[in-house]
């Protein structure tokens, strides 16, 4: 492991943890946006490009861009103040135990023993010649299933605007 890659590893997974962490949502968004674009850097660094740079525009500008409207025109009026039910601890051991329990299940499987398959190089062009013939059609659902979400939160926003419609 290079020292970039373990620096940006180290902040990817720090700016993760204030994302899950914080108080404030602007501040849980922007976190976000670091990791993804640690991420987006941890691609790069892995020979990725396709994907760090897809990362970057589709992850680090639209979506962060999405959440980012998404909590400013969803902001409540109501007290944050409020007591937790919960200590934190049990959410935090719920989690550990979780992890273990994937970790102990990965290390007994024999997909560890396994050899890696010799790699293959795939380029973009290939991608997108496969995109285009072989998945063309879940392609084409998952632009009307964007297209409709889009509708559905201009629709939603529209009648906050104008009030009960």
């Amino acid at each position: 492991m290079t020292l970039p890659f373990a620096i940006i590893a180290g902040l990817t997974v720090g700016s993760a943890i204030a994302a899950m962490s914080l108080r404030n949502m602007v501040h849980c968004a922007l976190s976000l946006v670091l990791t993804f674009a640690g991420l987006a850097g941890l691609y790069l660094q892995l020979n990725a490009e396709f994907v760090g740079f897809t990362q970057i525009l589709v992850y680090v500008g639209a979506v962060s861009i999405l959440i980012v409207f998404a909590i400013l025109l969803t902001r409540s009026t109501e007290p944050k103040d409020e007591p937790a039910t919960v200590t934190p601890w049990v959410g935090i051991s719920v989690a550990v135990a979780a992890f273990l329990t994937m970790a102990l299940a990965v290390l007994a499987s024999p997909i560890g023993k396994r050899l890696a398959a010799p790699a293959s190089e795939v380029s973009v062009k290939t991608l997108g010649q496969k995109l285009m013939t072989d998945y063309v059609l879940p392609l084409e659902v998952m632009a009307l299933l964007l297209t409709a979400a889009m509708l559905g939160a201009v629709i939603i926003a529209m009648k906050d605007k104008e009030g009960s419609r």
